[in-house]
């Protein structure tokens, strides 16, 4: 990386903790002050600014965290600094468990016809009102990080990020096309792990849960073994390449999209397994990737930032 990439991966682990209204009014700011501390640093020094020098002034500038809380109105929870991400991952917590406690109890009712308002109200007192543990879960654990970080300062420092880079890694890369290649091997035919686990010799109640429905295997398991194949080439090519490139981000993007709708297309149009209790759980288990992935996508485009002064702040 070189002083530039350090200076916008700092920029930009400061404006995605902002308001998206005045994040790139900050961005622009940050990027012009920024810009001219390091050239007048590189100037004093004699040399040319480099990504050591540009990570020395960012340090000595403050942590991203601490510099975004001095542009929005602090909140008293936990850590000014940790406010927002706390009231997010409360928020994000809380939608995921009561979406998935509601799927569970209006599952059987909703196909059924009967015993709506009963399902709704356990729900209510399982669901909503048990998920309370999440809140107190996350003050426990920001309350502790914020303690971690002024006790020992220096395992907090901030650390610039490549756009491209690969998260986890090439090893993690790895482990994901292990996985693929595993989802493939049961969804062509996931009666061979009861043969691989037992032998050949589970009972025939296992094999007649683990079959698939005529139905899905004509229609949407050859689109979903498809999608998934294509996934080992274009990580085999960023692993070699040790990034990701704008296109492969693109396909990587459009393939993982148009995996999720035909997973949504598996669980509105038939059974999946011909036993009800493994339907249920298989379909069940597909929302749960599709409002992952979705989830997954929903952050990287909250975290997108295009420094630049708003039409607002320009006229006024």
């Amino acid at each position: 990386m070189n002083a530039n990439d350090v200076l916008e991966s700092y920029i930009t682990d400061v404006a995605v903790r902002l308001p998206r209204k005045q994040r790139d009014d900050v961005a622009f700011e940050l990027r012009a002050l920024l810009t001219e501390e390091l050239q007048a640093r590189a100037l004093a020094d004699g040399r040319d600014a480099d990504a050591a020098m540009a990570t020395e002034l960012l340090h000595s500038f403050g942590h991203p965290e601490v510099v975004a809380a001095r542009y929005r109105p602090p909140l008293t929870i936990i850590d000014p600094a940790d406010a927002r991400g706390f009231l997010r991952a409360t928020v994000i917590g809380l939608a995921l468990i009561w979406c998935a406690g509601l799927l569970t109890h209006l599952w059987q009712p909703l196909q059924t016809g009967r015993d709506v308002p009963q399902a709704l109200g356990q729900w209510w007192v399982h669901t909503v009102v048990g998920s309370l543990w999440w809140p107190g879960l996350l003050v426990v654990g920001y309350g502790g990080a914020a303690w971690v970080r002024r006790r020992w300062p220096d395992t907090s420092k901030w650390k610039p990020r490549a756009e491209d880079r690969i998260q986890g890694g090439r090893a993690a890369m790895v482990l994901g096309i292990v996985g693929v290649l595993s989802g493939v091997f049961v969804l062509l035919e996931p009666t061979w792990v009861l043969d691989i686990c037992f032998g050949g010799r589970a009972a025939p109640a296992a094999y007649e849960a683990l079959t698939y429905a005529d139905g899905f295997r004509q229609r949407q398991a050859p689109w979903l073994l498809v999608l998934l194949l294509i996934n080992v080439p274009m990580w085999l090519a960023v692993i070699v390449s040790g990034r990701w490139s704008t296109g492969m981000r693109r396909l990587e993007t459009g393939l993982s999209l148009l995996t999720c709708a035909v997973m949504a297309w598996t669980v509105l149009d038939g059974p999946v397994f011909r036993t009800e209790v493994s339907d249920r759980t298989v379909r069940f288990c597909l929302v749960l990737i599709i409002a992952s992935v979705l989830l997954h996508y929903g952050i990287r485009m909250f975290r997108t930032v295009r420094p630049a002064p708003s039409l607002r702040g320009m006229h006024g």
